[in-house]
């Protein structure tokens, strides 16, 4: 694959030649003429050089509208006309249900996509009855009574099976889309085109409870809750000239998509409606007043602005959403890899309704916008329950938010994967399998000292011991583990709660953060007792730990006898799996770090999946000191920091700077992503 060619701005279209495939991808939502012209040019001038296999990636396409999809169309007829082809790939779930509902297909095919089914007419029409029994959704019995109803009424099948409550709306819609071979969608913001609803007026459109969606080539696809009311679908084409495709939705979903969609506002269009249909935010139980927003709130695109926000971070793997007023706009960055990237703006009046949005989801007062808040949101999606740590500040333009994500799936609670080498690994399960003794992790805040620590309680865990935690918060819930939370405002401090704990018949004790000599010495003294205790301490390395102990006062000649093992770590960038590509480390760069013969190394291009930064995903590179018993004497002599660097060099010890060049060696990370995080 050649390296793509340098974007003119960043709305441009980046290239990728494949083989006798040109990738282009959009960095930006086709919903505006300079978005869609880019393209157009784009393909014009691969065709014009001979290119005509086109692949359009939709990766950076929040959402699509009719005049994108026509230009697509125009796009696959010239490439035709040039004895290629246009295809498309990469698209969301929104993009999907839009080219679902338009039967796109029929004009561009989708790359990744399963062959859609043969339309209703090409094979005999499976009834009602039949298409539930299969889906499992009811008994044979229960449909024998319905028919039995249905001869007695004039209602239908359908209809009879909801009001009975056999079957929810949303199911029964999406059986009958089945047996008439039309698509079943969730009506949110993004799905409709602002441009195409106004074809049919606000009035007709809620006596007729339908709402229009997208239109291409002549037909306008509308959304509909009774797929069969021929004589509506008359009167809209009669209406509008245009030939009328139903597309099944829920009736309460088109009622609460009428304030939205005839509006006219397409500000939250590109981050809003993109998600999946198992998102569902858990609700705290709320007060009256806090009901009665919610209630005021449903159906509002906010919901869907906020649900798609938070999906869309889970789904790239940020650690922290930040929502920041200014005074014309709200700034949205999502902090990835330990590095911000700014992923849209919106409309500064959007802002106190997110804010209060989120307040209610945390179970916060909303009326209260002068202190800062605290709370935590818990959201359910693709199968697995997430936890969002709510945080406001009140600030010149307003309260700005950041929510941690705390994906538990996505934390490293395994210690082999925690990116160690073999011999710090060993090392560090050698520590970890010690009768007592304190360990200590070690770094700059934000370096995963807290994540090694829940992988070593992981490694511990068992049923035979008793583990107690002390943490601020409790940030991943773990099995068969106590864990308690430190609560300064009352009290309840690291000290307290450890001088608790150890009445508890504890084995193995995490001390989230040692800060004071008085929660040292307490550590120190249960590690001495037969316990083994883990903690974290702000230092930049391994070494740093003892000196730091030293300078809160704790008594050299008990630190020397309870602590067995420091590990210093820093997060390091991996490199993008999908624009990872090998070069030849320069002679002077080789020779610099001691590498004999010729050495390759790797680096990211840059591309769609990781923002264009070349990096994906964060490994640890480590330091791992065993106190021995040299080590243990010199400590008893109350060492400074000079005596304790020269003990280390002569041992040859491997540092986190050594640590960094090994995993680059290996094709890990690079160079210059060691150098940021390492002060070597």
């Amino acid at each position: 694959m050649n390296a793509p060619q340098p974007a003119a701005n960043p709305q441009d279209v980046l290239r990728t030649r494949v083989g006798v495939t040109t990738l282009l991808a959009p960095r930006s939502s086709l919903l505006n003429a300079a978005d869609i012209e880019l393209l157009i040019a784009a393909a014009g001038d691969c065709l014009r050089l001979g290119d005509t296999r086109l692949v359009v990636d939709l990766g950076s396409v929040r959402t699509l509208n009719s005049i994108a999809l026509e230009a697509l169309v125009d796009l696959q007829e010239r490439a035709v006309r040039h004895g290629g082809w246009l295809k498309l790939t990469n698209a969301n779930t929104l993009v999907t249900d839009i080219l679902r509902i338009t039967a796109f297909e029929r004009y561009v095919p989708v790359m990744d996509r399963e062959q859609p089914q043969a339309p209703a007419g090409t094979q005999t029409r499976q009834r009602l009855g039949d298409i539930l029994l299969e889906r499992g959704l009811l008994t044979e019995e229960r449909i024998t009574e319905a028919i039995a109803l249905q001869s007695r009424s004039n209602r239908r099948l359908g209809q009879i099976i909801i009001e009975k409550g056999w079957v929810s709306e949303q199911s029964m819609l999406e059986a009958l889309g089945e047996q008439l071979g039309v698509p079943c969608i969730r009506l949110r913001t993004g799905i409709y085109d602002p441009d195409v609803v106004p074809l049919v007026s606000p009035r007709m459109a809620k006596r007729l409870q339908v709402l229009p969606l997208q239109k291409l080539r002549g037909t306008l696809f509308l959304a509909t809750s009774d797929p069969q009311a021929i004589p509506v679908f008359d009167e809209i084409e009669q209406f509008t000239g245009y030939q009328i495709k139903p597309v099944i939705a829920l009736h309460e979903e088109i009622q609460n998509a009428f304030a939205d969609a005839f509006s006219g506002k397409t500000d939250s269009l590109e981050l809003a409606g993109d998600v999946d249909a198992d998102f569902a935010v858990v609700e705290n139980p709320v007060r009256d007043d806090y009901a009665v927003i919610d209630e005021m709130a449903e159906g509002s695109p906010i919901i869907n602005l906020v649900n798609s926000l938070i999906q869309r971070a889970i789904r790239d793997g940020a650690s922290d959403i930040h929502i920041e007023p200014s005074r014309h706009m709200t700034r949205i960055r999502y902090r990835i890899d330990g590095v911000l990237y700014e992923v849209t703006t919106l409309s500064a009046e959007y802002h106190p309704a997110i804010v209060s949005r989120l307040k209610v989801m945390a179970n916060l007062d909303i009326a209260e916008r002068r202190m800062p808040q605290d709370g935590r949101i818990q959201v359910h999606t693709r199968g697995r329950a997430v936890d969002l740590r709510f945080s406001s500040l009140p600030g010149l333009f307003g309260e700005k938010i950041v929510l941690r994500v705390l994906d538990k799936n996505h934390a490293l609670l395994d210690i082999d994967r925690l990116g160690m080498s073999s011999d710090n690994l060993a090392l560090f399960k050698s520590l970890l399998d010690s009768s007592n003794g304190l360990i200590l992790a070690t770094g700059p805040t934000g370096s995963g000292k807290t994540t090694s620590l829940y992988a070593a309680l992981n490694y511990l865990n068992s049923m035979e011991k008793n583990i107690v935690t002390i943490e601020d918060p409790v940030e991943y819930q773990l099995d068969i583990v106590n864990q308690n939370e430190v609560h300064d405002s009352i009290g309840l401090g690291f000290s307290t709660i450890l001088r608790h704990t150890l009445r508890q018949d504890p084995d193995i004790i995490m001390v989230g953060e040692i800060r004071d000599r008085e929660t040292a010495e307490i550590s120190i003294q249960a590690a001495l007792t037969g316990h083994i205790v883990l903690s974290t301490l702000h230092t930049n390395h391994a070494i740093g730990a003892i000196s730091r102990m030293i300078e809160m006062e704790v008594e050299p000649y008990l630190l020397s006898s309870a602590l067995i093992g420091v590990v210093a770590q820093r997060l390091v960038r991996t490199i993008c799996p999908a624009c990872k590509t090998q070069y030849l480390a320069e002679p002077e760069l080789a020779a610099r770090f001691g590498w004999s013969g010729q050495v390759q190394l790797a680096r990211g291009r840059g591309c769609s999946e990781c923002y264009d930064s070349g990096y994906r995903g964060r490994m640890g590179i480590h330091e791992v000191l065993r106190i021995d018993e040299p080590l243990q004497r010199l400590l008893t002599t109350n060492p400074g920091r000079d005596e304790l660097n020269a003990c280390l060099r002569e041992r040859n010890f491997r540092n986190l700077h050594a640590d960094g060049l090994e995993h680059v060696r290996m094709g890990r990370t690079t160079l210059e992503e060691v150098a940021r995080v390492v002060n070597a």
